[in-house]
């Protein structure tokens, strides 16, 4: 009978998951599409080659497959997809509508602590669909609505990063300690996964935790019939298949498949291989032997023997189940009868020929030791060790053959008379065995005492506080980078260099870590120190391409030409479509003055990543060194539309409008970009300049004043204090200013030009000519102008020079 199509969908389906797993989307794309053609009208269907087609890069096609169920909101799977590929489409309002008709069956749904190597969620749970509709809503310019969902999918799920990420690049305000930290939520999710999991890996623990055998495969030969006319009708189960493929299987091969089943129920064996999936050794559980009280006796000696004393089982079958009297060994066998022996140590069967009166006595002595109480053994102790001993004196002793139990009146041939019993084949080791037990019990207990084993109760609980404590240590490391992330994102980058610094070695010294406190020296203007620190990721990760444009810049400041050329052409080896190798690119060219070629390189990056904010800046700031101010401005409102919190950006535009002339608008963005960065020395210095040019020199002065407070290095801030403490008549101010300067930077002529000024106004004319010397020393292209103001030395003069703009 040929199958139906729901019966080739579902293998089709494990076929799809199968190759998705192994990464092989062709595959799987392929397959999906035969599902499609199986199943047309099935959301599942458009879902999973919906899916593939994403994964594949084909975002158009996924949108359109998917779009159907997705923009009803009629499947999760199609929603999901369709909303992924509406936000790298640009269509923002459709992924969102398709998100919220969707809404019951993600709201509340909450994964994402039950996954592992052996299960999977296919479909998205609520803080991913939250997470997804903020970025949904940035896109759409809608930064309210992206941070509320933002901070719904943290609170559900403190380990979505990304979430984090975006609520600190909208200049959010985030609780780092009510995010981080132990909640009644976490603590049932974990109580409930490890319950799921339990389950899970109890019927499927010999299916995916033992190895196949190598002896033979798991995959039957598709040329030769594995089955028998007259099989049993248990052949085909799965006990049959665990034990061809390496499964524990009872050591007593007679055991029936009832008793293999019993050994392979679910209760003690299944639970060690669940306490294995928690992370405990195999060995910890298998040295001790588990209790026995569930399975026959032969099952159960042959799982209570430690595997050293597995040669002697007979001698403690004998022992332990008290079925055969030590009398037997002391009366020799009858020189003209012909030997008896018993299998493997077993008392003889009621239907051997032989029936001598001392043979029916032995049989009743045992019949009554079998019947004795427990108690009775420490009465029969010393008996039963003494007779014990004298078994090692048995050389020359024929031992009894076991005799045939289908089979009567046979007489033992000479050939089979010497034969040894299996279960005396160890003549010392036997008897030192069996004395040895016989002791340690002391008539209390046949089996040797065992360890007593936590309950199921008390292992879950042991788990459970395993995996809390795992957690708990997750969360105070999440805690920690997020506090340095949330500074960094507000430009303390002092405290975010010093929580970076107190990670454990382990996830301090990793790319992602180093390249954070890199990034944070950059901000402070340290850009020897960040040079430092990026090295360090280039040797660790030289494949790494993120943050490499902020690297790049920071070679530009420092002025290495040829470290910069280099980093640019590693970049483009490594990846030639990437923005940041571009970038890396167009810097090389800006510091050789090659602006055109530089913005040719920016606009590469800008076009290869449509929200590359950084890119759509040095283009702007390219574009201000050719004085191409529009051109400029629409860089930099590009910058901007990408990502508004780019403080960069709007001190491009403050820029643009001063040299524009237009004071006021340039006040208005240089503090603009204060207020998203207001621990940056320039920007303040910037705002003390138009303040200035407004005629406003008391609010310039605090400026700069607070300018120095950030950065007392920075020397345009301090020069530009000093020059406007000299135009508010106090050059004594003025001039302390400049001698902190000059300790600073000793080679600039403005610096010491302005000190010859400032000894000028103070009418000390030695101390002045000695300043403008120094400044005529330093800068002989302005011997002219200097000149003139040292012949001009009796004369008053209070006038402002600007030709210290140049000082960065």
């Amino acid at each position: 009978m040929a199958p139906t199509n729901a019966h080739v969908a579902a293998q089709l389906r494990q076929l799809i998951y199968y190759h998705l797993d192994n990464n092989l989307l062709k595959n799987a794309l392929f397959l999906a599409s035969r599902l499609v053609a199986y199943e047309p009208r099935s959301a599942e269907a458009s879902y999973l080659l919906a899916y593939c087609q994403l994964q594949s890069g084909y975002v158009k096609a996924a949108w359109d497959t998917s779009r159907s169920s997705g923009i009803r909101g009629t499947h999760l799977g199609c929603s999901y997809v369709f909303a992924q590929a509406s936000l790298e489409l640009g269509r923002y309002v459709d992924g969102i509508t398709a998100l919220e008709k969707s809404k019951p069956m993600w709201q509340g749904r909450n994964t994402w602590a039950q996954h592992n190597e052996i299960r999977r969620q296919h479909l998205p749970d609520a803080p991913a669909v939250w997470s997804l509709k903020a970025k949904l809503y940035k896109g759409h310019k809608n930064m309210d609505q992206a941070v509320e969902c933002w901070a719904t999918a943290l609170k559900m799920n403190p380990f979505m990063w990304d979430a984090l990420i975006g609520l600190c690049d909208a200049g959010a305000k985030v609780s780092i300690p009510n995010v981080y930290k132990m909640t009644t939520d976490i603590k049932t999710m974990t109580e409930l996964a490890y319950q799921q999991f339990s389950k899970s890996d109890i019927n499927s623990a010999h299916v995916y935790d033992k190895p196949l055998s190598t002896s033979q495969p798991a995959v039957p030969d598709p040329f030769v019939s594995s089955q028998k006319p007259n099989g049993n009708i248990l052949h085909n189960n799965s006990v049959l298949w665990e034990k061809q493929n390496g499964s524990k299987v009872s050591i007593n091969t007679a055991s029936s498949i009832l008793d293999e089943e019993i050994s392979r129920t679910p209760s003690i064996d299944a639970e060690f291989d669940d306490g294995v999936l928690q992370g405990t050794s195999v060995n910890q559980f298998h040295d001790v032997p588990p209790a026995p009280s569930r399975k026959p006796k032969a099952t159960m000696e042959a799982h209570v023997d430690p595997p050293p004393r597995w040669k002697s089982a007979t001698g403690r079958a004998k022992v332990k189940g008290k079925s055969d009297d030590p009398t037997v060994l002391q009366d020799p066998p009858a020189p003209t009868a012909p030997s008896k022996r018993t299998v493997s140590g077993q008392p003889a069967s009621s239907t051997q020929s032989s029936s001598s009166m001392a043979e029916g006595t032995r049989r009743s002595n045992r019949l009554l030791n079998t019947s004795r109480p427990a108690s009775a053994t420490s009465t029969a102790g010393s008996k039963i060790s003494s007779l014990a001993n004298t078994l090692g004196l048995r050389e020359g002793r024929e031992i009894k053959k076991a005799k045939a139990p289908a089979v009567r009146g046979r007489v033992a041939t000479t050939s089979t008379v010497g034969r040894v019993v299996s279960g005396n084949r160890t003549r010392t080791g036997s008897t030192e065995t069996g004395e040895t037990e016989v002791r340690d019990q002391k008539g209390s207990s046949i089996i040797p005492p065992v360890p007593p084993l936590p309950n199921a109760k008390v292992r879950a609980e042991m788990a459970i506080n395993k995996d809390l404590d795992a957690i708990s240590a997750l969360l105070d490391l999440f805690g920690r980078m997020a506090s340095a992330h949330l500074s960094l994102s507000t430009y303390d980058c002092q405290t975010a260099i010093q929580i970076y610094n107190s990670l454990p070695s382990g996830q301090r010294e990793t790319p992602y870590i180093l390249t954070q406190i890199g990034k944070a020296y950059y901000e402070q203007a340290s850009h020897a120190e960040a040079e430092k620190f990026f090295i360090r990721v280039r040797q660790m990760a030289p494949t790494r391409l993120e943050d490499m444009e902020i690297y790049s810049t920071v070679l530009w400041h420092l002025k290495s030409e040829i470290e910069l050329a280099y980093l640019a052409h590693e970049l483009v080896e490594v990846d030639r479509l990437s923005p940041e190798a571009w970038c890396a690119v167009g810097n090389s060219f800006s510091r050789q003055n090659e602006h055109e070629q530089a913005i040719k390189c920016f606009r590469r990056s800008t076009q290869l990543d449509s929200r590359f904010a950084y890119g759509f800046t040095l283009e702007g700031h390219e574009h201000v060194q050719n004085e191409e101010f529009e051109k400029a401005l629409d860089a930099y409102r590009s910058a901007i539309a990408v990502d508004g919190r780019h403080y960069n950006a709007w001190y491009g535009l403050g820029k643009v409008y001063e040299k524009m002339g237009k004071f006021a608008i340039a006040e208005k963005h240089y503090r603009t970009a204060a207020k998203i960065n207001p621990g940056n020395a320039v920007l303040i210095c910037c705002i003390g300049m138009v303040l200035e040019r407004l005629k406003d020199p008391e609010q310039a002065l605090q400026m700069y004043t607070r300018a120095c407070a950030l950065a007392p290095s920075s020397a345009l801030s301090r020069f530009k204090k000093a020059r406007c403490l000299m135009s508010l008549g106090r050059p004594r101010e003025a001039l302390a200013e400049l001698l902190i300067l000059r300790d600073v930077v000793p080679d600039e002529p403005n610096v010491w030009f302005l000190m010859g000024r400032l000894y000028k106004t103070l009418r000390m004319k030695a101390d002045a000519v000695r300043a403008f010397t120094m400044a005529l020393n330093l800068d002989p292209k302005a011997a002219q102008f200097i000149k003139d103001a040292m012949e001009s030395l009796d004369d008053e003069d209070d006038e402002n020079f600007d030709d210290d703009e140049d000082m960065d």
